[in-house]
């Protein structure tokens, strides 16, 4: 994996503005709105797209890395890694509170939502980093703790010419109040195969 660079807050923009943002030291404190989400259809009945995203550029061949941490203790509080195409085509990954536990997943969707989750309980409380790396018609996405490996989330499919963003979000579906800090916002060049962990 080649350089990363850190993005500023500043220099993403949001995609509907959370209840309140702070920054502290050189983390973004971001307050959910009460009952936000992300979502399309499948299972629920409902288009939701409410949820909070601070979107930058994202090409063919790069890949973006948000960290967090927050305190999930709502059904569906989440928060992590965004790539969004427009209202339709999007992709959310990190970590979700799912029966009472956290869970790492991602939902994929293309006109309607896909939803896979695996539980991570020994994540709780821990830095999450989340990475979306794109290349060809792909997008890979993995996540890790300092102190645990890079694990694969899932690999999606994207258009090789459109036009993305991605960034950090979060969302509570449930209730209001929560707050997550994002600690890290860095974009480089895209993982040189889809099998071989980032590096650093």
């Amino acid at each position: 994996m080649g350089h990363r660079h850190d993005i500023a807050w500043e220099d993403a923009a949001w995609l509907n503005p959370p209840a309140a943002t702070a920054v502290d030291g050189t983390d973004l404190l971001v307050t959910a709105r009460e009952r936000s989400d992300f979502w399309r259809t499948t299972g629920y009945g409902f288009v939701r797209d409410d949820g909070h995203a601070l979107l930058t550029g994202f090409p063919a061949g790069s890949a973006v890395e948000v960290t967090f941490r927050a305190a999930f203790d709502a059904l569906y509080d989440q928060a992590g890694l965004m790539i969004r195409v427009d209202p339709h085509t999007w992709i959310k990954a990190g970590v979700e509170m799912s029966d009472g536990v956290p869970h790492l997943g991602a939902v994929v969707t293309h006109g309607r939502s896909d939803w896979s989750l695996s539980p991570v309980p020994d994540w709780d409380g821990h830095l999450v980093t989340v990475r979306a790396s794109r290349a060809g018609d792909a997008v890979t996405v993995r996540a890790r703790t300092p102190e645990h490996p890079w694990r694969m989330v899932r690999l999606a499919p994207l258009e090789p010419g459109a036009t993305a963003t991605a960034g950090p979000f979060c969302c509570s579906p449930e209730r209001a109040g929560l707050q997550v800090r994002f600690t890290r916002f860095t974009t480089g060049p895209a993982d040189a195969a889809l099998h071989e962990d980032p590096v650093g």
